[in-house]
């Protein structure tokens, strides 16, 4: 079992099929009831997740340049951690937003000393805001986040079964990967986190395992440290 895990989540698990461009009742639930089902006492839980069912960037940009852009996306997460806070609780489960933009109204800002309280005290903390810099994903904010709380394990939860030698929405020949070192994934350019990140993973030793969100139970699994999906860690 991990002690300290960050979960991923993308802002399009928050849509619905075939409508990621919005937040669904239904999977907020669906999503709040897997991670409760899934906590122990002992578990410390940490979120990040994204904007992307919001805001997934300006294509124009002679419209909207992309400093404006990228600040729009952290505006976007954090509406999608209030929205997961409030499923999360409705489940009984004790949770805190944190932002690294400054909303106090809404949210504490990011102080990694209060973070590591809330944690452990039990409470579910969710990062949102990103990095709080243009030019950065949440997946890298997720990796940031991962190493300053000392997480054992990130968590990136996503539309398949783990990591593929190529997208299986357009080959029917892609392969799942159940186990992959940092390196390797690098080397072979597989696309299910950017660069920035697993650069970051691999400086600080945090192994990643990516899984399905969408079959049930797997949060409970992958918390109890039972085999799913593909483990990406030091060779």
């Amino acid at each position: 079992m991990y002690k300290r895990v960050l979960l991923k989540l993308s802002g399009e698990a928050l849509g619905t099929p075939g409508d990621s461009r919005s937040i669904s009742s239904s999977s907020l639930t669906y999503i709040a009831k897997e991670i409760a089902a899934g906590l122990k006492k002992t578990t410390h839980l940490a979120i990040v997740i994204g904007g992307g069912n919001i805001w997934r960037g300006a294509r124009d940009g002679r419209m909207i340049d992309r400093v404006t852009s990228d600040n729009m996306g952290m505006l976007a997460t954090i509406i999608n951690a209030m929205a997961l806070q409030s499923a999360l609780e409705h489940e009984g489960v004790s949770t805190r937003v944190q932002t690294s933009i400054e909303i106090s109204r809404l949210a504490e800002p990011f102080i990694r000393r209060r973070a590591l309280r809330h944690l452990e005290k039990g409470r579910v903390v969710i990062f949102a805001g990103g990095t709080g810099n243009p030019y950065f994903t949440t997946d890298t904010a997720a990796a940031l986040r991962a190493a300053e709380i000392n997480a054992d394990v990130i968590f990136k939860a996503t539309q398949v079964d783990g990591v593929y030698t190529c997208d299986p929405k357009k080959d029917p020949k892609a392969k799942l990967i159940k186990d992959i070192t940092y390196m390797e994934a690098i080397n072979k350019g597989l696309k299910f986190m950017d660069a920035s990140a697993l650069t970051l993973c691999l400086e600080n030793h945090i192994p990643i395992l990516v899984f399905n969100l969408h079959t049930p139970g797997n949060i409970r699994k992958a918390l109890a440290g039972e085999k799913t999906g593909t483990l990406i860690k030091q060779g």
